[in-house]
Order: structure tokens, then sequence, then C-alpha cells
């Protein structure tokens, strides 16, 4: 008889190999279960993942400088700050053009409060100058409508600057048509005139942007006409005839006129504006801080600071973040520990009386969950002060001289006792929760043994509520290091934790790569302990029942 046995991969039902009709299962089952989870994991991407990872990246993002002062930050790369004077001519010549398409664009403004971060006082002084930047573009201006009245005309720069598929589009348009074709570049005029076609696009875009009448149509900045004249004294001939369109004609005769210009004194004109660009420290805050990214907001956060001699420590008087970080960690442990003792008592007490009168004292234990954070916090206030509650009972009592009263308010106790108050019940929970599950007969059969009441706690019933001490630290610990508002009311100067001053550079300073740092480095020590944690306690063993 011949052999018929098959020997061929075994099959399903409909023929498939059975290997790949399992694995085409099993992929069903893997993007059902995705599908469930998927908004709940989006919600954790866009609520938590996104947040943190935007501020890792504020607190090192500083392009502000190099897209507010573009060839201010190129030209000032070969000005060395040990010489001990202020940048030349060039340097100054680059700023002016920088400056006056910021101050048109009311972007200057912003750039002095940056650079105020690190250097307090450098943001008055670019406020005051966007007041007289324009005075350079217009003393420019005079020099070309003198030489050709055309210059003054929106569309002499528009059939410059804008190509020539570009003017055809805006010669066909109408306020009909919609909106105005968007603006581009003449490859000529953007090669031979680099810092003018630079310019002259910002505009375009900030017209477009803002709604207001066609590039064609709009008036022209001042500073047009000097970045139009730095380039002509820079450009090669060969590159200016290249350039073609009907303003090329009006461009030749601006570049035979131009060399005949007397040379403008830019850094006289500044200094003129305001003394302080003559200081060389302005100066070396614009180079220090002109790259894309920058430490100097971590460095601020704890208490250096970024110099030409390299990184330094902030003068005495103004170290106060590290000071803040240690006092954060250390309260924060403080307060934990206070929960633990206090809470410790409270839930074995809940965990060994009857359910029926556990109940009613688990609602005193919840009740503070139903009153604000604020109402309790402002009642403290009130029973702290010297003139409070617990100040006229001691008082009454004799205990205190009513001329000595304690002071229990804006200081660390204050913030100690609030916020033990308001962390307790998420101590006491976890531990309840635990307790409750450790049979009252182990505690009995050491007894029998021979054990006595503590030898009975400490070896048999204590371990046993480890894993509810673990989550209810990690609990205390993590939510206490991070309040502001309880340290804010009732902490004073002596009182408050560093999340005072990332709520204070978010909402007041408005410096958010500064809080982004501190944010980072509140992130980092949080992670770091609760590693050490991990490694002495183990997370494995924190259970919440």
């Amino acid at each position: 008889m011949s052999d018929t046995t098959d020997t061929g991969p075994m099959r399903a039902a409909d023929g498939t190999p059975l290997k790949k009709s399992l694995a085409r299962a099993l992929r069903r089952q893997k993007l059902r279960a995705l599908a469930l989870v998927a908004p709940l994991l989006i919600f954790v991407l866009v609520t938590f993942i996104a947040p943190i990872a935007d501020m890792l990246f504020r607190s090192v993002e500083n392009q502000i400088v190099a897209e507010t002062l573009p060839n201010t930050v190129e030209v000032l790369k070969g000005w060395d700050a040990s010489t001990g004077e202020a940048p030349g001519e060039d340097v100054f010549a680059a700023l002016a053009v920088d400056f006056q398409t910021a101050a048109e664009l009311k972007i200057h403004t912003k750039l002095g409060s940056r650079l105020n971060y690190e250097n307090p006082g450098i943001s008055s002084l670019f406020r005051k100058t966007g007041r007289g930047a324009d005075d350079i573009g217009d003393a420019f201006m005079d020099r070309f409508t003198d030489l050709d009245p055309a210059w003054k005309d929106s569309e002499t720069w528009a059939a410059l600057m804008g190509s020539d598929d570009w003017l055809a589009k805006i010669a066909d348009w109408s306020d009909e048509d919609g909106k105005a074709p968007r603006f581009s570049l003449r490859d000529s005029a953007a090669d031979a005139l680099p810092a003018t076609a630079r310019t002259y696009l910002t505009f375009a875009r900030d017209v477009e942007a803002n709604g207001r009448r066609g590039v064609a149509e709009t008036k022209p900045w001042p500073v047009f006409f000097n970045a139009l004249a730095e380039d002509l004294g820079k450009a090669s001939p060969e590159a200016l005839a290249a350039v073609d369109g009907p303003s090329a004609g009006l461009l030749q005769a601006a570049a035979q006129a131009v060399p005949g210009f007397e040379p403008f004194p830019y850094k006289e004109t500044f200094l003129d504006i305001d003394k302080d660009w003559g200081d060389v420290g302005n100066w070396t805050t614009i180079q220090s801080y002109s790259g894309q990214y920058t430490p100097g907001y971590f460095l601020n956060a704890v208490d250096l600071e970024k110099t030409p001699d390299g990184i330094q420590q902030r003068p005495e008087q103004q170290q106060i973040y590290l000071k803040l970080f240690w006092r954060t960690i250390w309260m924060s442990m403080l307060i934990t520990f206070c929960c633990l003792l206090l809470g410790y008592p409270v839930a074995w007490i809940l965990a060994n009386l009857r359910a029926s009168t556990a109940n009613v004292l688990m609602i005193l234990v919840l009740l503070p969950f139903w009153t604000s954070l604020l109402v309790r916090t402002s009642a403290w206030k009130v029973m702290l002060q010297q003139q409070g509650v617990i100040n006229d009972i001691l008082v009454w009592l004799g205990l205190v001289d009513d001329a000595n009263r304690l002071v229990m308010i804006n200081n660390q106790f204050g913030t100690i006792v609030a916020m033990t108050h308001i962390l307790l019940p998420f101590m006491i929970l976890p531990l309840y929760s635990v307790m409750k599950t450790i049979p009252p007969s182990y505690l009995r059969a050491a007894k029998s043994l021979g054990a006595t009441n503590w030898t009975a706690f400490w070896r048999v019933y204590f371990p046993q509520s480890v894993p509810g001490i673990g989550a209810g630290a990690i609990l205390c610990f993590i939510l206490a290091i991070g309040y502001y508002i309880t340290p804010e009311l009732v902490g004073g100067t002596q009182g408050v934790f560093i999340s005072n001053r990332i709520a204070f550079h978010i909402s007041s300073s408005l410096n958010w790569g500064l809080a982004a740092a501190l944010g980072s480095i509140l992130l980092g020590a949080v992670l770091l302990l609760y590693y050490v944690y991990d490694k002495i306690v183990g997370i494995d063993n924190v259970k919440l029942g």
C-alpha cells in the first residue's frame, strides 16, 4: 500500500496554514485591545507627555535672539569681549537694520525682556532704542528720495523685490478675487541684496499675516533704505547687473550714487540714543545668548551664570534657587513624616474598630476632601496668627504672655502645620486599606507565644503595614513637593517652596524658560528620590490594599 500521509503544514478549516491563521487572529486581538486603550493613551499623551516635552524644550530654547537680530549675531561672532571695548561700526550697522525691523514688528521689547533675565536693566535699553531707531532709516530714506522721488513709492519696492510671476498675479488680482497672491522674492534681487531681501520678505509676511492692504500698496518701512544702502555698498557689479525687473534701472542709478553718500555714524547714533550701547556687558550678554539653544536657564536655576570667563556663581544676594530646592525637599520629607506620625495610629484605630464605628470615623477623615483647599488654608491663617484662636487660648490659659504671643504664621512652622493637615488623609487611607487586610489573629498568636505588646507590634504587625507606609509616603511627598497655594498663603518668605517661584515666573515675570528649567530639575529630583526609594524599600512592596 502506498504512503498517502500529508506531511505539509497544518491548516485551518478554510485551508489557510494554521500558523498564519493564528497570527492573523492574534493581530486582530491586539488591534482590538489597542482600539480600547487608544482614548486613554491619547489623553495621557496630550495632557501629560506633551506638556512635559514642551517644558523640557522651553528650558533650553533660545531662538528669539538669533531670529530678531540675525545680522547682528552673525557679525558679532568676530568681536572679542576681552578687549574691554564695545564692538565696531560694522556691528552697529547690522544692529541698525535688525533693530528697525524688530521695532516695526514690535518684537524688540520681547527680546529685551528675554535678555533682561540674564542682564537686569537691558530691557529698558531696548525699549528706549525702539523709539529712536526709525530715525536711522529716515535719514537714508531722505538720501534715496533726493536721488529719485520714486523710491518713496511702495510700487517701486514691490517691482524691485517681487518676482515676475508674483507681479503678474498681482496685476490680474482684484479685491473680489479674495486673498491676495502670496509674495515671492525675485531671485536676482535676493542674491545681490541679501539684507534688503530678508527685510522686505519679513515686511511682506507681516502685511499678509495682518490682513492689511496688499504688499504693493503698503507704505515701505524706513529700514528698507538703510538695508539697501548697506547692500549696495557691499554688492559686486556683476550681481547688481544681474538684477532685472521694472525697477532695475532705478537700482543701477542708486548703486552709482551710494558710494558718494557720507558715511553714516551708526555707533555714535546708538550712543546718542542711549549711552548703555557702549557698555561691554550688554554686548557680552547678546553674544553669549545668541545661540539657538542655551544652558542659561538651567544655570540660573542652580544659581550660576554664563560669563565670558566661563560659568560662575551668581552674587550671594542673588543665590535663592538652591536654597529653595533644599527647603522644598526637606520640608516635604518632614511633612510626610508628620503625616505618618499622626496618621498611623488613626489608621490602626479605624482598622480595628467595629465596621459601623469605623465608617463614622472614616467620614471625619474624608470630610476635608469636601472642603475647598483655599478655605482650609485660610482657616489655618486665622488660627495661627498672633491675634488668632490658638494664641488667644494660650494667653487665656496663662501659658503665653499677651505681649509675647507666638509667631506661628508666615514661616516654616505655619507651612508644616497647614500642609500636614491637608495631606493627612492621603496617608491615612493607604494605611487603613493595608491594615484592614492584616488578620488580628497574628497579634494574638504572637502574644500567646510570649511576645510583649511592643514585640508583637514591631515584629509581626508593623512589617505587614510597610506597604501602606510606602504608598502613603510616596503620595504625601509627591503632593507636598509640588504645593504652592498653601506655602504662599501661610509660609511668608521663610516657608515658600520652589513651586512658588515656578508659579511666579509663569504668571508674573513671564520667564517661562526659567520656570521650565526649575520644573525640569524638580521633576528630576523626584525621579531620583523615587529611584532611591525603589532600591531601599522596593516599589513592588507598595500597596493600596
